[in-house]
């Protein structure tokens, strides 16, 4: 017997996924047409989250044609200990920011954590372009922008 989708008929995972992007499409819509901010010239702030339906009924449907033609292609085997090193980061990142350790530390060990898990090996190289990219990323939203990023003991001193 043969392990054929397309002699059994449609996906079931590609219809199921295609299903559950339709209702998030119809989620996000419903919720971008009760929103009660409007711009009086140009686009407003309910034109993203339009567009973000828009390409969520896009894949939605997309997973439909996959379904009923060729079916999604098999998983391969998850490395566990590279989704061991992400999770631990973002972990990590929330903890970090929780308890008022701050932005650029956060990013920091984020950045070298997701580095590892993806297979590079030199976590202190990685942590350190993890910390100037924090700290570029945290004076272009505090400095430029005046927008406000959690604040920790290394924010304090650019501020």
């Amino acid at each position: 017997m043969t392990n054929d989708t397309r002699t059994q008929g449609a996906n079931k995972p590609a219809l199921v996924v295609g299903v559950l992007l339709l209702i998030a499409a119809a989620l996000v819509g419903y919720d971008a047409s009760q929103q009660t901010i409007t711009s009086t010239y140009g686009v407003g702030p309910t034109a993203m989250p339009y567009v973000v339906a828009s390409g969520l009924v896009i894949l939605g449907l997309a997973h439909f044609v996959v379904a009923f033609r060729e079916g999604l292609p098999q998983p391969e085997n998850a490395d566990n200990g590279a989704l061991l090193w992400i999770a631990g980061g973002l972990i990590f990142l929330i903890a970090c920011i929780a308890l008022g350790g701050g932005f650029i530390i956060a990013i920091t060990v984020v950045f070298a954590c997701t580095a590892r898990g993806m297979g590079r090996q030199a976590l202190l190289v990685d942590a350190a372009i993890g910390f100037v990219l924090g700290l570029i990323i945290f004076l272009v939203f505090a400095k430029l922008l005046t927008l406000i990023l959690p604040s920790g003991p290394l924010e304090r001193l650019f501020l």
